[in-house]
């Protein structure tokens, strides 16, 4: 299904929605392409805001390459393990420079899950600092930063060119999170951020009008931070804030909003949710964009009330990003529906032969995007199963309503009930909607009768103490009469993924236990 969102051009999308790029392209070059005294990047993680300029970038940038190019080849995998931080922006940027691949890993990421990914991808180096140094043990060799940056005394003019990279050099190895089995990791080309930028845009209402500034609470070892927020508002020339939270907090999000002048946010729904049960509102935001999880009608009229603005929702996935989006600026927002398809991406709902179906199938994206993987690192297999034909399927079911995307749910997910399918997503943002609600998932639970029923697990708002019967007349009376939650079990926390996402996985094995 083609497009109708918007008619920018970006950098290689031709006006018929097509990509074609120069033989040459380098993603740091792209994201550095600016004059010298414009502001790159807001840094508020000392607590005191300075600016820092795209000529101060670009020397820190050059000084890094040039100690890297002393110790890695072009095309080695080098791990960067920082939170959000100037110095985070620098090791990718540098890493890309001299053509090396950028391996993002996660601060809070234990032993085993960094073992596993520095393993798998061969990282002998990893860009980081003190704390990050500790944490690594033996893994891979250290290299601080910070060391490297206030070691130089280097200010010449005469930088380091850029590795002379083509569209499908391998630039950016992202692992996905692993809710459905082991974390895999999805090889990126220099293509990638001219990928992004179409999407990126949407979400917030044509990002780059005079004032805009960009922040998100997700981290930026993450492909939401990493490619929905640092390297677009760069390329873009939209100044990027950079603030540590080692806890999300409504408070701690207002004040980085304020210190930074923050116009666009990008808020994990985990985090709108987190606003809302708080009351807290927030000023000067011009556009708000959300990704991840469906969001439902009473959160985007919460945005509406209490933050100014349509919330956009948009999808993709670290194997294929930014692919769907709403744009309030552009066509009305569908309250359950993620949006549509963005320029440079031909999306279609498919069944299982690969055919675009008006009825429910696999959401699925057309090869030619530029946002897609190159492949899964070392498994072949994995990445053939990943494509049927010429789509990238997702994994997640949707349908078409008049153009716009409804999200049903993940392939594995979605509930099997007396002959009826079930998507669980409509089922928890109904269920958001009650008061005492502050967070939920919902699986399929076993059943002998019905294959399977819906069962909710829930955490409640303090306060609060509403019977099970209260949450399954209240979904009875908004939603189909089949698909209310015959059992509704109420949890102190649900398990959730380090991006904030509910882990299904585990709630079904809890319910397939408890159906023994």
């Amino acid at each position: 299904m083609s497009s109708v969102v918007g008619h920018t051009l970006y950098q290689g999308l031709r006006t018929d929605g097509a990509w074609q790029f120069p033989s040459c392209l380098n993603m740091a070059a792209q994201a550095l392409d600016h004059p010298d005294e414009q502001v790159a990047l807001i840094d508020l993680t000392t607590g005191k805001r300075r600016d820092v300029r795209y000529g101060e970038l670009r020397q820190m940038v050059d000084v890094m390459a040039r100690d890297l190019m002393r110790r890695v080849q072009p095309g080695d995998r080098v791990g960067v393990l920082l939170s959000q931080s100037v110095d985070c922006a620098v090791a990718h940027l540098a890493i890309w420079k001299i053509g090396a691949i950028s391996v993002p890993l996660f601060k809070l990421f234990q032993h085993d899950a960094l073992a596993s990914r520095i393993g798998d991808a061969g990282v002998e180096l990893v860009l980081t600092d003190g704390a990050g140094g500790a944490q690594l043990g033996t893994l891979a060799q250290p290299v601080l930063v910070a060391d490297v940056l206030s070691a130089s005394t280097s200010q010449s003019g005469h930088l380091l060119p850029y590795a002379e990279t083509t569209p499908e050099t391998p630039a950016v190895l992202i692992y996905t999170s692993g809710t459905t089995g082991s974390a895999k990791g999805a090889l990126h080309g220099h293509r990638v951020l001219s990928g992004h930028l179409p999407g990126v845009a949407i979400s917030h209402d044509h990002l780059g009008q005079p004032g805009d500034c960009l922040w998100t609470p997700a981290d930026w070892a993450w492909i939401g931070g990493l490619f929905d927020v640092l390297m677009p508002g760069l390329a873009l020339g939209v100044p990027v804030v950079a603030a540590r939270l080692d806890k999300f907090t409504p408070e701690a999000c207002a004040e980085i909003i304020r210190q930074g002048d923050v116009r666009n946010a990008f808020f994990p729904p985990t985090a709108l949710r987190l606003l809302k049960a708080a009351g807290q509102g927030l000023d000067g935001l011009r556009s708000v964009a959300s990704g991840g999880e469906p969001l439902g009608a009473e959160m985007l009229a919460w945005g509406q009330r209490h933050l100014g603005v349509t919330i956009n929702e948009f999808y993709g996935q670290t194997e294929c990003n930014m692919t769907v989006s709403s744009c309030a600026a552009d066509f009305p927002v569908r309250p359950g529906c993620i949006g549509k398809p963005v320029p440079g991406c031909v999306v279609e709902v498919i069944d299982t032969d690969g055919t675009p179906t008006k009825g429910e199938g696999d959401v699925a994206v057309r090869r030619g995007a530029a946002s897609m993987m190159l492949e899964y690192w070392n498994r072949p297999d994995a990445t053939a199963e990943k494509f049927r034909g010429d789509w990238l399927v997702t994994g997640d079911r949707g349908i078409w309503e008049g153009g716009y995307l409804r999200f049903v749910g993940r392939e594995d997910d979605v509930i099997t009930s007396a002959g009826y399918r079930i998507g669980p997503a409509e089922i928890e943002d109904c269920l958001m909607t009650h008061p005492a609600v502050a967070t939920v998932g919902v699986v399929g639970k076993p059943d002998e009768l019905r294959t399977e029923i819906v069962k909710a697990y829930v955490v409640l708002k303090p306060g609060h103490s509403p019977a099970e019967k209260d949450l399954q007349d209240y979904v009875k009376q908004r939603l189909a009469q089949y698909s209310y939650p015959r059992e509704v079990e109420f949890l102190d926390a649900l398990p959730m993924t380090v991006t904030g996402k509910v882990i299904r996985k585990d709630l079904k094995a809890r319910a397939a236990e408890e159906g023994k």
